[in-house]
C-alpha cells in the first residue's frame, strides 16, 4: 500500500446538512486508514456553495465527527500548518493556481453564456450528438480573449483538455483499473464567471498543497476522478491515489435516503445509540476483518484496517443488526458510562436532572443491571424504568390487574406480603425478600409465581417489568410498602 511518502488524507464534507451515514463511513474509512499508517487525517471543510452550507451544519458535522470518536490532526479547532481549512478561506490560494495554469497555457477564457450552453445542449440533444462543451472559445487567439476579459465580458476558465491522448487512466484501489476515452471529456470548468472555483478545480488545488497522498470518498465521485487527474496533471502535481466506496442501500435496495428513517449522525445519537456501536457498524458496511467477526473495537479497527478488504459491491443498512450491536455495546458498557450516558434521557423524561443524578450516582449505578439486557439503545430505557419514577401517579397495566390482583384471596396475599417484607426493615435487599416471600409462598401453599407476580403488578404496575426484586430494593421499604397497599382496592378478596 503507502511505500515512501507518510499517508495524508482527508474527509471534506460540504456544510449543507446534516452528517448523514454515508459520508460518517468516509470519514470512518479515512480515519481508521491514517491511524494504520501512522498517518495524518485532515479534516476539511467545503463551504464554497454559499446559497446552501450554514454554519450550522458545520458546527453539527463538527459535533458528530468528534461523538464518534474521529479526533482529526489538521482542520478546524486542531490547526495544522496546510490551514486554512475552510475553502472559503482559501481564495487567493486558487487565484494562484490558475495563474499557473493560465501561463501553461492549460487554462482559457469562454465567453459563452448560460443561454448560449444551454441552447448548444439542446441541439446536440435534438441531434443525438455530444451534449459536452464545444471548445467553442479555445480557438480564440489570445489577443482576443484579452480584449474581451479587459472589456468586463462575463467569463469562466476552462481546462485546456489535451485531445491529443487517448485516455484517462487510474488504478482505483477499490474498483481496479478505470479507463476513460478522452472525448468523453470536455473542457470542463475551472473557475465561474464570479471568480468561485468549481468543485473539481479547488479539490485538487486542496489536495495538492495540503499534499493528500489516498483520496478515500464515496463512488459518486468516480465520475470526477478523470477530471481531477487532469488538473493534477496540469497544475505539475503528483496525483494521488484513489479509493472509491460503494453507496449505502436502504433494505428496499434503493439509495439510503431520510424515507428509510434516521440517517444523521446526531439522529442515532439522540435515538441512544452508542458511538462506538455506530462506528463498529458502519465500518464493517462495505468492509471486513475477517469475515466472520462482527464486534470491532477501535483499536482493532485501526490496527487491522486495509483498502483490500473494501468491497465494490453496494451494502445494504440493516438497523436490526444495528440495534443487536448496541446492545452488546450497552451491556460491555458498565453502570458509571451509562449513568453519564443516560441523563439527558433522564432530564427530557422529567424524571431527574444532572444534579439528582450527582446526588444520587449509586441509586442511579443501581439501575443499570435491571436494563442492560433489555434494551438495544438507551432512548428505550426510559420508558422501561418510568415505574420507578412513578411514584403515587403510578397507573396500574388493566389487563395486568385481572390476570394477577383480580383473582379471590388475593389482597389477603398482598397484605401478608407487605407484613412479611416490613419486617426486613434491617435487611432490606434483594436476597432477602427473595427468601422471605419464597417462604411465604411455602405458608401459603401458593405458587412462588403467583405471589411475585402480585407484588410485581402492586408495584410496578405491570406484569413485564425488570427484575422486581432489585426494583424493590432501588424503591426502598417505604415506597414499596406504600405502592402494595394502594393497589388492595384492585386485589381480589
Amino acid at each position: 500500500m503507502p511505500d515512501c511518502h507518510p499517508v495524508r488524507v482527508r474527509f471534506a464534507p460540504s456544510p449543507t446538512g446534516s452528517l448523514h451515514i454515508g459520508g460518517a463511513r468516509t470519514a470512518i474509512y479515512n480515519w481508521a486508514f491514517a491511524r494504520h499508517y501512522g498517518g495524518t487525517f485532515v479534516l476539511r471543510i467545503e463551504d464554497t456553495d454559499p446559497e446552501r452550507s450554514t454554519a450550522e451544519s458545520t458546527e453539527q458535522i463538527i459535533r458528530s465527527l468528534a461523538w464518534l470518536g474521529l479526533a482529526w490532526d489538521e482542520g478546524p479547532q486542531a490547526g495544522g500548518d496546510s490551514g486554512p481549512y475552510f475553502q472559503t478561506e482559501r481564495q487567493a490560494l486558487y487565484e494562484r493556481e490558475l495563474a499557473v495554469l493560465k501561463a501553461a497555457g492549460s487554462a482559457y477564457p469562454c465567453f459563452c453564456t448560460p443561454e448560449e450552453l444551454a441552447r448548444k445542449r439542446e441541439q446536440a440533444t435534438a441531434s443525438q450528438g455530444a451534449t459536452g462543451y464545444d471548445r467553442h472559445c479555445r480557438s480564440l487567439s489570445e489577443a482576443e480573449a484579452q480584449r474581451r476579459i479587459d472589456a468586463g465580458e462575463p467569463h469562466t476558465w476552462r481546462l485546456k483538455v489535451p485531445t491529443q491522448r487517448e485516455e484517462v487512466s487510474f488504478d482505483d484501489l477499490v474498483y481496479g483499473t478505470v479507463r476513460v476515452p478522452i472525448g468523453q471529456l470536455d473542457d470542463f470548468i475551472l473557475v465561474r464567471s464570479d471568480g468561485k472555483p468549481t468543485y473539481n478545480f479547488a479539490a485538487c488545488v486542496d489536495d495538492a498543497l495540503m499534499g493528500i497522498t489516498h483520496v478515500i470518498r464515496g463512488d459518486d465521485h468516480l465520475s470526477n476522478t478523470p477530471k481531477q487527474i487532469l488538473v493534477y496533471e496540469a497544475l505539475g502535481r503528483e496525483v494521488p491515489a484513489f479509493a472509491h466506496l460503494s453507496m449505502i442501500l436502504g433494505a428496499d435496495g434503493s439509495r439510503l435516503s431520510k424515507r428509510h428513517g434516521a440517517t444523521s449522525v446526531e439522529a442515532f445519537r439522540d435515538a441512544g445509540y452508542l458511538p462506538e456501536a455506530l462506528v463498529n457498524y458502519l465500518s464493517l458496511l462495505g468492509w471486513s476483518l475477517d469475515g466472520a467477526t462482527t464486534v470491532i473495537d477501535k483499536a482493532t479497527l485501526c490496527e487491522s484496517f486495509s483498502l483490500d478488504r473494501v468491497s465494490r459491491n453496494p451494502a445494504v443498512f440493516d438497523e436490526a443488526k444495528l440495534d443487536w450491536m448496541n446492545q452488546v455495546y450497552l451491556k460491555e458498557m458498565g453502570a458509571a458510562r451509562f449513568v453519564d450516558a443516560i441523563v439527558p434521557y433522564l432530564e427530557k423524561a422529567g424524571f431527574a436532572t444532572a444534579a439528582d443524578v450527582a446526588a444520587r450516582r449509586n441509586w442511579f449505578e443501581g439501575v443499570y443491571p435491571l436494563v442492560a439486557e433489555r434494551v438495544h439503545t438507551l432512548a428505550e430505557v426510559c420508558p422501561l424504568i418510568a415505574y420507578l419514577f412513578a411514584g403515587d401517579t403510578l397507573v396500574l397495566d388493566d389487563k395486568s390487574v385481572e390476570k394477577c390482583l383480580a383473582p379471590a384471596g388475593t389482597r389477603e396475599l398482598l397484605e401478608r406480603c407487605a407484613s412479611t417484607l416490613e419486617g426486613l426493615a434491617p435487611a432490606w435487599g434483594h436476597a432477602a425478600m427473595d427468601t422471605a416471600l419464597r417462604a411465604l409462598a411455602a405458608e401459603l401453599e401458593v405458587k412462588v409465581k403467583a405471589v411475585f407476580q402480585a407484588v410485581r403488578v402492586a408495584t410496578c404496575g405491570n406484569m413485564v417489568s425488570p427484575p422486581l426484586l432489585e426494583s424493590l430494593e432501588l424503591l426502598g421499604r417505604d415506597e414499596t410498602l406504600r405502592r402494595i397497599r394502594t393497589a388492595l382496592p384492585h386485589a381480589g378478596l
